[in-house]
Order: C-alpha cells, then sequence, then structure tokens
C-alpha cells in the first residue's frame, strides 16, 4: 500500500450519500495563535517541512480547512532502521462565524509558518457613537 490518501465512496441506488477519506499515514493538528484585532482575526498555522506548494486552503459551507502536505526525506543511500518521529501531514478545520468576510481572506507561507488574515465585515468592527447635544 502506499502513502497516497484514497477515496471510498459510499453509493445508495439514487445517489452519493458520503465520501469517506482513508489514510495510510499519520495526520498532525497543527498547532494555531488566533489573535483579534478591531478590523481581523489573525491565524498562525506551525507546519515545519511543508512547502508552499503543497498547502492548501479551501472555504466550503462556511468551513476553513488548512492542509500541507510533509514529503518524506531519507538520505540517498540510507537504509532506516529505527525511527521514533513518524512523518505526517497537518490538517484543521474551523467554522466560520457570519462577521467574517469570506472573500477577503488572505493566506501567505514564510519559514513553517502559514499566516490567515481574515477580515472582520463592516458591521462586525467596533466603532465610536458621537454623542449629540440638545
Amino acid at each position: 500500500m502506499s502513502n497516497k490518501e484514497t477515496k471510498i465512496q459510499v453509493r445508495t441506488p439514487e445517489k452519493v450519500e458520503k465520501i469517506e477519506e482513508v489514510r495510510t499515514h499519520r495526520i498532525y493538528t497543527p498547532p494555531v495563535d488566533i489573535v483579534e484585532t478591531d478590523n481581523e482575526y489573525l491565524l498562525w498555522f506551525d507546519m515545519p517541512g511543508v512547502e508552499k506548494k503543497s498547502i492548501e486552503v479551501t472555504l466550503e459551507k462556511n468551513v476553513l480547512t488548512v492542509k500541507g502536505h510533509v514529503p518524506p526525506v531519507f538520505p540517498e543511500g540510507f537504509k532506516l532502521n529505527y525511527m521514533e518521529y513518524e512523518i505526517g501531514d497537518y490538517e484543521r478545520s474551523f467554522t466560520l462565524t457570519d462577521t467574517i468576510d469570506q472573500n477577503g481572506i488572505e493566506a501567505s507561507y514564510k519559514d513553517g509558518v502559514l499566516e490567515l488574515r481574515l477580515p472582520k465585515v463592516e458591521e462586525a468592527r467596533p466603532r465610536t457613537i458621537t454623542v449629540k447635544t440638545a
């Protein structure tokens, strides 16, 4: 069996009910730091070993999902005798509320850290109300 992801479709006579993913390797939940400012939420995902081209950020039905693939790296000419740390991919999901401007989400990646910027919709941003005198 390879370490590639396999998808199995469970079918009923009329339609596809569910697609179940079967993996043959570890999936880690990356630690995330979340900061809220007046205008946005900032999320930093720690995903060491992931290359930028293998990061997938998706948004479907208010669920924001981050996936990152880590390729196994073994020195050429060496045979692995023992391994305590198992290489695996990263995956984490968050359900977004309607206070997030979903069209304005931005992502950047540097030095093993994925940064997501989730802007707030205008209605969710704090504002100052001017008090008028009568």
